[in-house]
């Protein structure tokens, strides 16, 4: 399997793939492949520190300059200021609301609209909607954090999910360390830390394309080669 521009090719032999790696832009275009989906969970409060606030939206930022596409909650905070890095670089956000429309989007959720190409409506409520926004990303990034998101990390750790997460950036994503010893469950989960977005959405990406997708939470039969 090999990422170019956000989208995941994969090839029947080592031989195709290495052809691809030659000159991708013979073959792009010919084959379809799909685009990897980066889950951004992280604090509906910004709490006044704008660094993280920075760091989110850089964040954003960096998953759209690799044509990757942006999936948050649709909250306000730390997912938000993602969704608008993405958005500001040209990025495709797509926010997956707790709510049964718009209006209750805005009016009950108190949640922002503004920087989504793509609303999903699930009316499931804020903890039915954690496992649509698991279950629709490729890989997930956990920054700051409460509660809620402590939720979304263990659902996507649970199923194996391959899982950035940003030091320093405070909440639960700093205790997610000693968490995870506490767990001490091996699901096919694999976690990468980085206090730099540009250099954890590399390793991501990297080790994505390496190995990760062949994990079950990308495929249900065993029988792939490539």
């Amino acid at each position: 399997m090999l990422v170019h521009k956000g989208r995941a090719y994969y090839f029947c032999s080592s031989h195709c793939q290495q052809q691809f790696s030659r000159t991708p832009e013979e073959y792009q275009n010919r084959v379809q492949a799909a685009r990897i989906t980066v889950g951004v969970m992280g604090s509906a409060e910004l709490r006044g520190n704008e660094d993280t606030r920075i760091l989110a939206r850089t964040l954003g930022e960096e998953i759209a300059k690799r044509g990757l596409i942006t999936i948050t909650g649709a909250c306000p905070g730390l997912p938000h200021q993602c969704a608008l890095g993405a958005r500001a670089r040209g990025g495709l956000s797509v926010g997956i609301s707790p709510a049964l429309s718009l209006d209750e989007h805005i009016q009950r959720y108190h949640s922002p609209s503004d920087a989504f190409d793509v609303m999903i409506y699930t009316g499931s409520g804020l903890m039915g909607r954690e496992v649509t926004n698991i279950r629709s990303s490729d890989m997930v990034i956990i920054v700051g954090g409460s509660s809620g998101t402590l939720g979304e990390f263990s659902i996507a750790y649970d199923e194996g999910k391959l899982i950035g997460v940003v030091k320093n950036s405070g909440g639960i994503s700093d205790a997610i360390p000693t968490i995870v010893d506490r767990i001490d469950k091996d699901t096919g989960a694999e976690l990468i830390y980085s206090s730099d977005p540009k250099a954890l959405l590399d390793s991501l990406v990297h080790t994505y394309e390496q190995r990760h997708f062949r994990k079950p939470s990308c495929f249900c039969s065993e029988n792939i080669s490539q």
